[in-house]
């Protein structure tokens, strides 16, 4: 039995229409029984209330559930209580996020969920399916790498969900990992031209979520991660760099996340059935070597629901063992080319 938390949610709205296109019958979960009930009644889904807070509330919507899809942000908030109700009730947990501290913090308890027998698997949508994927084929294709770029662009706007996420956390500024260990750097820290497949770009270092999972996919200890971003996006990155003592006061982030929920919706079904997205990798030997790769998707939401669905159904019906998962190390480093309309590319070493 799949439940999927956060089903009122624009990504979450996405995964429940992939679920019952496949013929899938999801529980819908939420904090409140209004935000579900016209979702719920489009499709005839038994809904379950629950709220992070409340571990009594979360049991009960977990009672008989194998498995929880976790979609609703930001991460940093909602995660931990979700992953500490799974062990508690043997659910296993899916999510789509894309923040390094979730992908950290599951991977940290990676013990506890062996233990418990539950499968833990953060960032199963557009975040971080493709890269992880490309980043594992291209260490299967040069083993002993010691340094994996990974950049992606495309799509055609964000959801009110990733805006919140993005805009809270900038203040922190930017992240690598450098010789196995995360490092904080500043915002926008590096740029570089990126060769993706139709045309090179001129891309910004970003903390995606690789910053942790390609490490524990690959055990390459330095990895950059990059995104194409218009000039006034970057410098928006660098100016808050300043703000980060305004940001950290409640009523200034409370109004910031209300301004998101009125002014943003999220990409329409015309951007998403129209826009592709591309991704580039590329791992270098310490002798000099490289190989690289290139991979393309559907835009990003519309990837983020088939591939999370798929990811949902694969383990309910054919789990990898129990304990911290990366997608790659779940399904192996072709799960990105088995999904529809997505392929990878591969250069030879040079």
């Amino acid at each position: 039995m799949l439940l999927i938390y956060g089903a009122n949610g624009y990504t979450g709205q996405l995964i429940v229409a992939e679920c019952v296109r496949r013929g899938m019958r999801p529980i819908l979960s939420a904090r409140r029984a209004a935000s579900l009930a016209s979702l719920a009644a489009m499709y005839g889904l038994e809904t379950r209330i629950a709220t992070l807070d409340d571990p009594a509330s979360l049991a009960a919507a977990l009672s008989g559930v194998t498995v929880v899809l976790h979609a609703a942000g930001p991460f940093f908030r909602t995660s931990a209580p979700m992953v500490a109700a799974c062990l508690a009730n043997g659910a296993h947990y899916l999510d789509i996020t894309g923040e390094i501290v979730v992908f950290e913090a599951c991977r940290a308890g990676h013990a506890a969920a062996k233990a418990a027998g539950v499968i833990v698997m953060p960032g199963v949508g557009f975040d971080v399916v493709p890269t992880d994927c490309l980043a594992a084929r291209l260490h299967e294709a040069l083993t002993g790498g010691q340094l994996l770029g990974l950049a992606f662009t495309g799509g055609g706007g964000v959801s009110p969900g990733t805006l919140k996420t993005m805009v809270l956390g900038a203040p922190q500024g930017g992240a690598i990992r450098k010789d196995g260990r995360i490092t904080r750097v500043p915002a926008g820290w590096k740029q570089q031209i990126i060769p993706f497949r139709d045309r090179a770009r001129l891309a910004t270092t970003i903390p995606w979520g690789d910053v942790s999972t390609a490490f524990w996919s690959t055990r390459i200890p330095n990895i950059h991660t990059y995104l194409v971003l218009p000039k006034n996006a970057v410098m928006i990155m660098k100016l808050m760099r300043h703000l980060d003592s305004l940001m950290a006061m409640p009523m200034v982030r409370q109004l910031i996340e209300a301004q998101i929920d009125a002014r943003v919706s999220g990409p329409s079904e015309r951007r998403r059935n129209s826009t592709r997205m591309h991704v580039w990798g590329r791992v270098t030997h310490a002798d000099g070597r490289t190989v690289q790769g290139t991979a393309e998707t559907p835009e990003g939401y519309r990837l983020t629901a088939i591939a999370a669905v798929e990811s949902a159904h694969r383990v309910l019906t054919n789990p990898p063992g129990p304990g911290y998962h990366t997608p790659s190390s779940a399904f192996g480093s072709g799960f990105l080319e088995s999904l529809p309309e997505c392929d990878v590319v591969l250069g030879a070493v040079t």
